[in-house]
């Protein structure tokens, strides 16, 4: 079985790479990936021609790569990107899920939206501008959203003359600001993308330069993220009771494994009510196996009749998470209004949605030296900080270090539903100030707690 779940896994990461592309206004990222997909031939002929077209209409004589992800009426007016452009290419060697994301301050929560699954960052920095408090942002949401790997590609080196002292100053000032945030893997790579230096093919102009070029990077760096290799979690999206002639007794429980692997007659319990059982059945595709790993969809079936619904959390009795109603978690807040102390919220945290408020607030990063700035009171869009949340029932949270998948959650306006904030469980990349207590959290009695 081992080797089922090693051949799998081989599958999912070594041909497979979800990365984002991050930097300020105009450094090119989406010329970058506009320069990935033409040069390595993942464009189709009518989208070329349409970009072509697209360029000569505004005057341009050569064709303008980056709108082959700017799709939105507004980017291409502006030359900007807004929204973050998904795109899907692959190449004989692996497959590639790309996030292209906006470089504007306001836009730092797309980012995050762009980072949150993505085994790599490339943090694109301007050769003329060197690295700016854009770059510094993004490279602390790549550490705390746990990036394993970053590329720093230092762009329009055409413009400065190719040369090598200039790429070596933004890459040593980005190295050591990358490393203090804890990110564990940072390669530095200079580039043209407008001409294709080092994008695809290797430059004539740098000579001096004897790394790998960017996809070669892209298809070599090896993904370690190892979901079978976490903690196990199998969160209940649906139970399952057919109650009929040919399976009357049937209860089953389906949702998609978060992290781990779990196998038949396996001690089990459920969270947050602590209930233990051992697993008497897993299906799949429907056919019962001996064993199934994260990503699967699967149904679990307990040899016991206890009380399990959607949102409870299946995790072996030797590994289970604790449970608890406060929730203390870096966040980035996502929403135009802003999160305040004493703010009702609802927790998502996997399949479980509960009731919860903002009890505190201890502190605001401030990404120029990464000090916190105690007590803000609130936070506004694009804002990072700290908060602590109690909730009306205990959740089974990892610390986001362990998991990505059980260790994020999000915090949501009750009235309308809107996406507040993403937050990511336990300590942050570095240490947080000790600040006073917030104000007093309002009346909660209408919630029940």
């Amino acid at each position: 079985m081992t080797t089922h779940i090693q051949h799998a896994e081989q599958l999912s990461t070594t041909t497979l790479l979800r990365f984002a592309t991050a930097g300020s206004v105009d450094d090119g990222k989406s010329t970058l990936v506009g320069r990935l997909l033409h040069d390595s031939k993942s464009v189709l002929t009518d989208q070329l021609e349409a970009v072509e077209h697209a360029s000569r209409s505004r005057g341009q004589e050569a064709p303008d790569l980056a709108l082959l992800t700017d799709g939105l009426r507004a980017e291409r007016e502006q030359g900007i990107t807004i929204d973050v452009a998904y795109r899907y290419f692959a190449t004989p060697r692996r497959r590639f899920i790309l996030a292209d994301t906006p470089g504007h301050v306001q836009y730092t929560r797309n980012m995050v939206t762009g980072a949150s699954t993505a085994e790599l960052a490339v943090v694109l920095v301007d050769a003329r501008n060197g690295v700016v408090e854009q770059t510094r942002r993004h490279a602390a949401v790549a550490a705390l959203l746990r990036v394993p790997h970053v590329v720093l590609a230092v762009n329009k080196m055409d413009l400065v003359d190719y040369a090598e002292p200039v790429f070596a100053a933004i890459a040593e000032e980005f190295t050591a600001y990358a490393a203090s945030l804890g990110v564990p893997e940072i390669t530095a790579i200079p580039i043209s993308a407008l001409a294709g230096d080092n994008v695809v093919e290797p430059s004539a102009h740098m000579d001096w330069y004897g790394g790998p070029t960017v996809l070669e990077h892209l298809e070599t760096v090896p993904v370690s993220h190892d979901l079978t290799a976490c903690h196990a979690r199998f969160p209940v999206q649906y139970v399952i009771r057919p109650q009929t002639a040919e399976h009357p007794d049937y209860r089953g429980y389906a949702g998609q494994i978060a992290a781990g692997a779990f196998r038949v007659g396996e001690a089990v319990t459920v969270l947050p009510s602590g209930r233990t059982s051992v697993i008497a059945g897993i299906d799949a595709l429907g056919e019962s196996v001996d064993i199934a790993w994260a990503p699967q969809s699967v149904t679990v079936r307990l040899a016991d009749d206890i009380d399990v619904s959607r949102g409870d959390l299946i995790a072996p009795s030797d590994d289970a998470p604790a449970v608890t109603r406060d929730v203390e978690a870096t966040v980035c807040h996502v929403a135009d209004q802003p999160l305040a102390v004493g703010q009702r919220v609802l927790l998502k945290h996997t399949t479980r949605t509960v009731k919860a408020i903002v009890k505190d607030i201890p502190s605001r990063l401030t990404l120029d030296d990464l000090s916190q700035h105690p007590a803000p009171g609130q936070l506004v869009a694009n804002d990072i900080g700290r908060v602590v949340v109690r909730t009306a029932e205990p959740l089974a949270l990892d610390a986001y270090a362990d998991s990505r998948r059980t260790g994020s959650f999000l915090l949501i306006d009750p009235a309308d539903g809107t996406t507040l904030t993403a937050g990511m469980a336990g300590a942050s990349f570095t240490a947080v100030a000790e600040a006073g207590p917030g104000a007093a959290a309002a009346d909660d009695a209408e919630w029940d707690f």
